[in-house]
């Protein structure tokens, strides 16, 4: 004897979805996700929107040509306003645009998938001498600078070479800059401290990788509670973590 259904929904989720619904369904999620997330008016084209929100988002900039061609499909597969289905997309059609639509409205959080949790830091009164043995023994070439309780800096390896090099050609002992030298007194004189950034725990993978895109000097991202400097690292990205982003966005 067969099994008994008695609800409804189950019938209807247990039958294929077409193309077209599926196609539908992706692209109208995209649309309200990105006109919701940039507060743009609900009304604006869908085209538009997209072009607007590159300016805000990678996942948006690098499918746009994709997205804009989408917004055309979507046109051509339905009559009037109605969704009534003319069409049906291919199934390389679909499964793309579900794949963007997964990226753009439940994104992989950067602390799940990619932020390194074991953040090694040093303290702002150890010598150069002390935080190149930590670095060179971790393996770890950007570490978090606290005074106190509060992260003042990044000790970055390419830095403190650039840093120990220009101090041999002033003058300066090897000796006296690896003992006398404290890592604080290094970063005072950098210049801006636009070389490392702070964000909070739900960052998500396409933010983490907007920041590097929009600041090509960035090395580091350090991740806390709320994003601010005087709470306890939870993770740290760095530039070297850009390839990887993008891979896991690709296989998302």
């Amino acid at each position: 004897m067969g099994k008994n259904i008695n609800n409804a929904d189950e019938i209807v989720d247990n039958v294929p979805k077409s193309n077209a619904s599926r196609f539908l369904s992706a692209f109208n999620n995209i649309d309200y996700a990105i006109k919701t997330r940039y507060n743009f008016n609900r009304s604006m084209g869908f085209s538009e929107a997209v072009r607007k929100a590159v300016a805000f988002n990678y996942v948006i900039r690098k499918y746009e040509d994709d997205l804009i061609g989408y917004g055309r499909l979507r046109n051509a597969i339905v009559h009037d306003n109605n969704d009534f289905i003319i069409a049906e997309p291919h199934d390389d059609v679909v499964e793309k645009i579900e794949k963007i639509e997964k990226i753009l409205t439940t994104p992989p959080r950067a602390l799940d998938v990619v932020a390194r949790r074991d953040v090694l830091s040093v303290e702002a009164h150890e010598s150069m001498r002390e935080v190149i043995c930590t670095i060179a023994s971790s393996g770890y070439s950007n570490l978090p600078v606290f005074r106190k309780n509060e992260i003042i800096g990044i000790a970055n390896g390419q830095k403190i070479i650039d840093a120990f090099g220009k101090y041999l050609l002033s003058g300066g002992k090897s000796d006296t800059f690896l003992d006398s030298v404290k890592i604080e007194d290094m970063l005072s004189k950098i210049e801006n401290s636009d070389y490392y950034a702070f964000a909070n725990r739900d960052i998500t993978v396409e933010e983490a990788l907007d920041m590097f895109h929009r600041n090509s000097k960035l090395l580091a991202i350090l991740v806390t509670q709320n994003g601010g400097a005087k709470e306890k690292p939870l993770g740290i990205m760095t530039a070297a973590d850009v390839m990887k982003m993008n891979k896991i966005l690709e296989n998302y």
